[in-house]
């Protein structure tokens, strides 16, 4: 039968007392509280600069497609007023120069 008198031999006891450490009000907080804050907003910082570098990436490629779409769609509207406007000034040189031979041009008899 068990003894009542105190736990088995094997059982560890509690031989000292420990009492919490209080850390007095005015301590200062150290850098080791401060550190652990202060690489996050660096390692925030890092993230928004390599975010604002993608940004900057994918917005440059898609501000030159757009310039470019519509420099195609401007050229385009303007191809045939162009068109209209060679072919109005080579007929006048044309005519401009028939015209200045025809008056330097003797007359046949």
């Amino acid at each position: 039968m068990s003894n009542a008198s105190g736990p088995p031999r094997f059982v560890p006891t509690l031989t000292e007392v420990f009492q919490p450490a209080v850390m007095p009000a005015q301590t200062p907080v150290s850098d080791n509280v401060i550190g652990p804050v202060a690489l996050a907003a660096e390692l925030e910082e890092q993230m928004v600069q390599r975010v604002l570098q993608r940004i900057d990436l994918t917005l440059e490629r898609r501000l030159r497609e757009a310039v470019g779409q519509l420099i195609l769609e401007q050229t385009q509207t303007l191809a045939p007023r162009l068109h209209e406007e060679i072919e109005r000034v080579v007929r006048q040189s044309v005519n401009q120069a028939f015209a200045q031979e025809a008056a330097q041009t003797p007359p046949r008899p």
